[in-house]
């Protein structure tokens, strides 16, 4: 077996594992999404939303980006196989998490009234956000408990402990929505929050690894790479939640909470049901990347591979959503919903570029160069923010739709240029036909679906969905033997 062959198929494994779990996630996602719709409407929806986002952007300002840059050191001192090495690096990282959740737990406490004010322009939230203020604690050790699993390759458990969450989570949050309608909102959040920590902490206590007593100084003596890593990346994390935050303010100030509702449930879609690729892809890539940073010859093979793997799963993804977006909308929320067709059909067109983006960006974090990741992701977010806000101004909610397409074409731009010049990377001409190819068919779906009667355009449409799904299907095949893989499995 050739080494190419076998990097794809490491690729491929990987991301069927996650990926399954994505799936499966989503599949709970999209009956809480659907119970929680009924239960809340859009108006409900909304001020989840809000609560969840300035949340986010509360733990973007505190978390020291250690859930990314953890990974790396974890990762790193894993691969040494030096007992005293790994024992060091965990004890620091797990002194730092609690750290950073407790000064989270503070400032949202004592920000709550000026959060209540800010988000909602009053302060009947502002006793919410007290109750809340705990989570920003549970995350971090939540996150703690993952960034673990995933620095030291324990990749089933990871996967298990995703599963068993998002059962959790519903199960959790369902009955309160049902019983308390928007007023169960906050004890939602709360328990979901509590029971997916104690899922994460049962797989990552299986990790038998001895703790060294560091006081807090020690700690940040220590850590102090990870942390300067951290502070950028969680400064690029705090700057994406932000401009999340500033739009659904936006939003909420310039339409209304129902506007906020639909946009958050049209973004899931792209970024949740579609981006889910990423999520699974990110686990085994970004470790891969970093282990290869130095080697411009490895690196660059490895991100066309990835590119292209991503591009054969997103695509028949894209092209589905494209096609069938009123029957998902209505499958996942209820025809209430319906007003986000043309924001879902317009910004999915985003991912093909978005694919190639965060494939080619990965490699700034992977090589630790903090400084150039921060100046691209800030640019990035600035124009993405501004080109969200004129769109809505002047289109609604279609015009959010069509600024996420424009700032991903960008964003795909502006990092092949920077990663090109700077790291030396080359779209392999093999890569730029499929990712053409694949836009191509993409921007005919597009087509269909907007001009052609409901009837011709799910049949044409449904046609170019199981062509380019074949094709995809056939590709991956030719380079990782994946029937090859399915036949073994069921013979044993």
């Amino acid at each position: 077996m050739s080494d190419k062959k076998s990097s794809y198929q490491q690729i491929f494994k990987a991301t069927s594992i996650f990926g399954g779990v994505q799936v499966f996630n989503i599949l709970i996602t999209i009956i809480r999404s659907k119970l929680v719709a009924i239960l809340l409407g859009p108006a409900g929806m909304g001020i989840a939303g809000l609560f969840t986002t300035t949340l986010g952007l509360m733990g973007s300002l505190t978390n020291l980006g250690l859930s990314r840059s953890a990974v790396r050191d974890i990762s790193a001192a894993n691969a040494t196989n030096d007992e005293d090495k790994i024992s060091e690096t965990v004890s620091v990282f797990r002194k730092l998490v609690w750290l950073t959740g407790g000064i989270g737990l503070i400032a949202t406490l004592v920000l709550s009234p000026l959060l209540s004010f800010l988000t909602f322009g009053n302060y009947n939230y502002t006793f919410g956000f007290i109750l809340l203020s705990s989570t920003l604690l549970i995350g971090q050790l939540t996150v703690g408990q993952s960034v673990l699993l995933q620095g030291l390759r324990k990749i089933t458990w990871l996967a298990k402990a995703g599963i068993y969450s998002s059962v959790i989570g519903l199960i959790t949050s369902i009955p309160l929505y049902y019983l308390y309608g928007i007023k169960g909102i906050v004890p939602a959040i709360l328990v979901s929050s509590v029971s997916v920590f104690w899922i994460q902490h049962y797989f990552a206590k299986r990790i038998n690894i001895r703790t060294q007593p560091l006081t807090f100084k020690q700690a940040f003596q220590k850590g102090n790479g990870m942390i300067k890593l951290g502070l950028v990346l969680g400064v690029n994390g705090l700057i994406t939640v932000g401009a999340s935050y500033v739009i659904r303010i936006f939003i909420s100030h310039s339409g209304s909470l129902e506007d906020v509702g639909l946009y958050t449930a049209g973004f899931a879609i792209i970024n949740t049901y579609v981006g889910m690729v990423f999520s699974a892809m990110i686990t085994d890539y970004y470790p891969r990347l970093a282990a290869v940073h130095q080697d411009q010859l490895k690196y660059n093979k490895l991100i066309n591979q990835q590119i292209e793997v991503a591009l054969y799963i997103v695509a028949p993804l894209i092209c589905a959503f494209l096609i069938f977006v009123n029957w998902i909308i209505i499958l996942i929320y209820s025809s209430k919903f319906l007003p986000i067709v043309d924001m879902i059909q317009w910004g999915i067109l985003a991912i093909f570029f978005k694919t190639l983006g965060w494939a080619m960006g990965v490699l700034l974090a992977a090589k630790g160069h903090s400084k150039h990741l921060f100046w691209n992701e800030l640019i990035a977010n600035v124009y993405l923010l501004l080109f969200n806000i004129i769109g809505y101004q002047y289109y609604g909610l279609k015009g959010l739709g069509i600024s996420f397409l424009i700032g991903y074409l960008l964003h795909f731009l502006q990092i092949y240029f920077f990663t090109k010049i700077k790291y030396g990377f080359n779209l392999e001409k093999g890569v730029a036909k499929q990712f053409v190819l694949f836009l191509a068919v993409g921007i005919v779906c597009f087509i269909v679906v907007q001009n052609l009667k409901e009837l011709p355009a799910y049949l044409l449409g449904g046609l170019l969905v199981v062509s380019v799904s074949s094709f995809s299907f056939y590709q991956l095949d030719k380079k990782t033997d994946m029937i090859k893989g399915l036949k073994n499995k069921f013979r044993k």
